[in-house]
């Protein structure tokens, strides 16, 4: 397949005459544009063509839950985020039983594995699972529930490292009892580890640096800033997470987690290549206002086009998909298109490990978004196959 006649999105800029040859699921070739006309050519019309988005951060949508460990589920998760961009996707937990989150665990394994049997319906866009709970701090839990938050014991992280093949993410808060001995277990075990929904001082984070931590989740959010501690003042994970290089940065650019100062702050202390967009988007994405839906449990509603609790006292993710972000990081934090493209793509893509994703190269996977150039999306492509159409 020949995708030709479009504007290239690559991390360094937006390239003219230039076309992609798919085979067989990946990029064979990138090349010159040419007339040939012939029936294996996709004429994109003068569109952006930009490599799939990855999203490391994905709760649910449409009134769906990750944590339902349904097919059914997961299917409807997908589809509405591939009419966001969406080709690779981390189905999130929430803070919940851990038999629980085992279940889903499962559950993903088995979607995973129906890609080797041609005969059953396979979720393509599944990369893995992003554990966020129950190692949090209940100082800053947001809208996850507090009476199942536990302590990374050595039981219940070598439950968890038993599903290194499935988990691609966890989030710890680095001061918990045993959170250093488990970031250095899942890190040995190439799971990137994150530190989030954390009260954590400087040096605690200092300390989940050393054994592994590589992340933060969702920058601001339910995470310790610099604080007094008697009469000095000190840093929290946001500070250290701002001043280390080698720390990426999960950033919900909806509009309303953060502020747009607060995300030019961000791009300003980590560049384009320390930043990776997250949507954090729950069962209340797709829904109209008003809408009624649970969070493991917790009442939530959608209103003013982001999820809360039921009381309005805390935000309970978002209501996104991955190009709105895009379009807040363009329009409102004056982000060049093509870095806001690497912040969805090729950034996330490395973060977890996935070599062949995110990036329009020779050898990757033919995973392709068409935007148009007021940063709607007209089409959705994994593997050279369309999944989405305008």
């Amino acid at each position: 397949m020949i995708f030709t006649n479009a504007r290239l999105i690559f991390p360094d800029g937006i390239r003219e005459g230039l076309e992609i040859v798919a085979e067989q699921g990946k990029i064979a070739e990138i090349r010159q544009q040419t007339k040939t006309a012939a029936n294996d050519v996709i004429d994109l019309g003068g569109n952006y063509l930009a490599p799939g988005f990855v999203d490391l951060h994905v709760h649910g949508a449409i009134g769906r839950d990750t944590m339902e460990a349904s097919a059914e589920a997961f299917r409807a998760i997908c589809d509405f985020h591939a009419r966001g961009g969406t080709t690779s996707l981390l189905l999130t937990t929430a803070t919940a039983p851990l038999n629980n989150i085992l279940g889903v665990l499962n559950a993903v394994r088995d979607c995973i594995r129906r890609r080797a049997g041609p005969s059953l319906p396979a979720i393509e866009q599944i990369a893995g699972v992003h554990i966020e709970g129950p190692f949090i701090s209940k100082a800053k839990c947001g809208a996850q529930r507090g009476e199942f938050i536990q302590d990374p014991s050595p039981v219940a992280v070598r439950q968890l490292v038993e599903h290194a093949d499935v988990i691609k993410r966890v989030t710890i808060a680095p001061e918990l009892s045993g959170a250093l001995e488990a970031m250095e277990n899942f890190h040995t075990r190439k799971i990137s580890v994150s530190g989030g929904h954390s009260d954590a001082w400087d040096e605690d984070a200092r300390a989940a640096f050393d054994h592994g931590m590589r992340s933060v989740t969702h920058t601001f959010n339910c995470m310790s800033s610099a604080r007094r501690r008697g009469v000095y003042r000190v840093g929290g994970l946001l500070e250290f997470a701002l001043s280390e290089p080698q720390i990426s940065c999960e950033l919900i650019a909806d509009g309303h987690h953060v502020s747009a100062t607060l995300m030019k702050m961000l791009y300003r202390a980590k560049g384009a290549g320390g930043i990776c967009l997250v949507t954090d988007a729950t069962a209340g994405a797709g829904l109209p206002n008003g809408s009624r839906f649970s969070l493991f449990g917790t009442d939530c509603v959608v209103e003013g086009g982001v999820c809360l609790l039921a009381d309005r006292s805390a935000l309970a993710g978002s209501a996104s998909r991955m190009i709105d972000l895009i379009r807040t990081s363009v329009h409102d934090v004056d982000l060049p298109l093509h870095e806001a493209i690497t912040m969805a793509t090729e950034n996330p893509a490395r973060a977890i490990g996935l070599e062949t994703k995110g990036r329009l190269a020779v050898g990757t996977d033919a995973d392709f978004v068409v935007l148009s150039s007021d940063l709607q999306i007209l089409r959705t492509f994994t593997g050279g196959e369309e999944i989405w159409s305008e």
